[in-house]
């Protein structure tokens, strides 16, 4: 089964969905999981933040949310994000496949390892290569302008970034803020699934480009305006994740 998890203003994927609920040991997830068909694949969806996004970032169930879809099957995930810009190439209303993570958030529940089992993942490349191929492919054929690759720093949010962060975010090189794509990333790491993320550009960071403050209007407003390209594009990439072949 394929996973799909929906970032800030993607709260439904599927026409007549099935709701799956399931338990965990990490409580519920942030919403029931329902599961759908997209050309004859099935596929499990859970809007990460909840389905009236009651779920700030940093306390967003990320266990149990990732926990659910392994209980259901899902060995391949995309995960879909609203992010903010650090380079001005990377415009709003762009979206982009990135391909390295820098993590600056702290005091999440991190790991489903906690003793006395101890397991340290291997994580140089967090997202799966063969389903970033397909990811770019399926973004790129409703006409949007995609990135191929740029590293997300993850921060702790619900804030968002001083002057002096997003300048030090973007003087190391990093193309992409967002508060989300950690521990996400690495739990599904922990439990075998290939993940990959798909990034709606919404918004420059303050300074970037001489960008005034971002605003969550401003953030949920462009995610809005590109939602219906977004679900275009998983809806053609879906079937062939089933193709990919896993490690």
């Amino acid at each position: 089964m394929i996973g799909v998890l929906g970032g800030s203003g993607f709260y439904e994927f599927f026409d007549d969905p099935a709701h799956r609920p399931v338990a965990s040991p990490y409580g519920p997830p942030a919403a029931t999981p329902v599961v759908g068909e997209v050309d004859g694949v099935e596929v499990a969806f859970i809007p990460r933040h909840g389905a009236e996004h009651q779920f700030p970032p940093h306390l967003v169930p990320f266990r149990a949310n990732v926990w659910a879809l392994k209980e259901l099957g899902v060995d391949r995930l995309v995960s879909t994000t609203a992010v903010g810009s650090l380079h001005i190439d990377y415009a709003p209303g762009h979206f982009a496949v990135p391909d390295q993570i820098v993590d600056r958030t702290w005091g999440r529940d991190s790991t489903f390892h906690e003793g006395p089992e101890v397991q340290h993942l291997s994580f140089a490349d967090p997202y799966h290569p063969g389903l970033r191929a397909v990811a770019l492919e399926g973004m790129r054929s409703t006409g949007a302008t995609v990135h191929d690759g740029g590293t997300v720093v993850v921060i702790q949010g619900p804030r968002f970034s001083t002057r002096a962060e997003s300048a030090s975010y973007a003087s190391a090189g990093w193309q992409l803020i967002n508060m989300t794509q950690m521990p996400e990333a690495a739990l599904a790491g922990e439990l075998g699934i290939a993940f990959v993320n798909v990034s709606v550009i919404t918004d420059y960071d303050v300074g970037i480009g001489n960008a005034p403050p971002v605003t969550h209007e401003e953030v949920l407003k462009r995610f809005g305006e590109s939602v219906g390209t977004l679900k275009a594009g998983l809806r053609a990439m879906l079937p062939r994740f089933a193709g990919v072949t896993l490690p």
